[in-house]
């Protein structure tokens, strides 16, 4: 080898002697820092365990005013899904809108201009569209 290739290998060397110091520097400071969060487990753990010692009998008494807390909540959550589908936004299918658009229906509108304007759709397709305009309130 030549001189040249014999410095560049001496340059690498140099730099990756230097990245493996910064690398073990980090590793240390990365363990050190995992040793205090493991000893503020530990006084957690420790402080929850005096608590619920403390707490003896008390903690039967929470959990049963827990779980009732927590039926009371689930009726009020069923009560207010159900009190949001009632009040859910009822709008058109883009079938409807089109059709409805198309005549220029007013919301005045009689029996015979909405027959004129769904004359083109089949039986069961009339009907569903004025299911969905009563269920709007636009027909009554």
């Amino acid at each position: 080898m030549n001189q040249e290739t014999m410095e560049g290998f001496a340059v690498t060397a140099q730099r990756l002697a230097a990245a493996a110091e910064t690398l073990e520097r980090v590793l240390g400071r990365m363990e050190a820092q995992q040793e205090e969060m493991g000893s503020k487990v530990d006084r957690i753990v420790a402080a929850v365990e005096e608590t619920l010692a403390a707490q003896g009998g008390n903690a039967e008494i929470d959990s049963k005013g827990l779980e009732a807390r927590m039926a009371d909540l689930e009726k009020v959550n069923k009560e207010l899904k159900a009190q949001a589908t009632r009040l859910a936004r009822k709008t058109f299918s883009p079938m409807v809108t089109a059709l409805l658009g198309k005549y220029e229906a007013d919301s005045d509108m009689n029996s015979g201009v909405l027959d004129k304007t769904l004359s083109a759709l089949s039986v069961e397709q009339r009907i569903a569209v004025k299911a969905e305009m009563a269920r709007a309130g636009i027909l009554k």
